[in-house]
């Protein structure tokens, strides 16, 4: 079954305005409460759809804030689940404690059982999806942990996959005819119903940055490690490995030749290894060419290899004893000769 709403508050006096927004929406998801920046020339359309269980609807409105209160959660049982699909401007969804600050391509989940503010700033457009908590297949504690979280294909994983082919579904939606449409509904229902168990189900950043980075420190020997190699190792997209490295200050790059560099320092100075040349030790962390080792090495210490080797060893073993002389009332004395390179 189609069922077709439109709304455009463009002919209501300004004043008027707000009350029949709140109205709008109101009928179309849950109760709410609007309000919105009279201070200047202020204007909402609506469009929604309601395929069977899925409703999908396109909201574009000037800056004001939308909330849905305790006091309308306990008047209206509706207890749907909304997902915000931003295209254009920004907004910022707030529920249970965390904000999600959507850009155009970003997406969040908000439960309509619990109060959930939405701050509009500007000028901005979004499609809104509404449909039964029980689509989504997740237990009450994992939806409250999905809430105004952020789901970016930017970041990889199935979002990145999923997400396109969600708006290529819902856009199709409105083009096909009466027989495909409930088709086309499903189907988007359960890709956003995957969506939301791989979002539920995501391991936090930092607990996935350790774990890259423990993989990485494991690997530091092959010299053919890439940063494909890594992303697909831990299943996320390219695209996102180099953001994460990013947040963390540096690039993948620039990671693993630090790391590479501290373990054969490590090696070098450890007297177990001395029998052991610069080269090995440079071939053994992921090092192809001795000379690019070199250099490296000495950028980042300020000395070669060998220098820093020879200075490990003065340190463990101490000086070498200089030769003896005899002082000036005939004992013999032992001086010692330490030598410092200058680089």
């Amino acid at each position: 079954m189609l069922t077709t709403v439109s709304c455009a508050l463009r002919e209501p006096a300004p004043g008027d305005r707000p009350a029949a927004w709140q109205r709008a929406l109101s009928e179309t998801f849950v109760d709410l409460e609007v309000t919105v920046d009279q201070g200047r020339p202020w204007t909402g359309e609506l469009t929604a759809q309601r395929l069977g269980a899925l409703q999908i609807a396109t909201e574009e409105s000037g800056p004001g804030t939308v909330l849905r209160s305790a006091r309308a959660v306990a008047a209206d049982p509706r207890g749907h689940i909304l997902v915000r699909r931003q295209l254009a401007g920004t907004a910022l969804l707030l529920q249970d404690g965390r904000t999600a600050e959507l850009r155009p391509g970003r997406l969040a989940f908000h439960d309509a059982r619990r109060p959930f503010r939405i701050v509009l700033p500007e000028r901005q457009r979004a499609r809104i999806l509404m449909v039964p908590r029980a689509l989504l297949r997740l237990e009450e504690r994992h939806l409250h942990a999905l809430t105004a979280t952020v789901v970016d294909e930017a970041e990889g994983g199935a979002a990145a996959l999923l997400l396109p082919l969600l708006d290529g579904l819902v856009d199709e939606v409105g083009r096909a005819g009466p027989a495909r449409r409930e088709q086309l509904a499903r189907t988007a229902a359960e890709i956003l119903a995957t969506v939301a168990l791989d979002q539920a189900g995501r391991e936090p950043e930092p607990a996935l940055w350790e774990r890259i980075t423990a993989s990485a420190a494991a690997r530091l020997g092959e010299s053919g490690l890439t940063p494909r190699d890594l992303a697909d190792q831990h299943a996320i997209s390219l695209r996102y490995l180099h953001l994460l490295f990013q947040r963390h200050g540096t690039t993948v790059g620039a990671w693993l030749r630090t790391r590479r560099l501290e373990a054969a320092r490590e090696e070098l100075a450890r007297p177990g290894s001395a029998h052991r040349s610069i080269a090995a030790v440079a071939a053994r962390w992921g090092f192809t060419s001795p000379s690019h080792f070199s250099r490296a090495f000495r950028a980042a210490y300020g000395l070669s290899p060998a220098q820093w080797r020879r200075t490990a060893a003065e340190n463990v073993h101490g000086p070498r004893p200089g030769p003896p002389t005899l002082s000036g009332d005939g004992r013999i004395e032992l001086t010692a000769r330490v030598t410092m390179e200058h680089v």
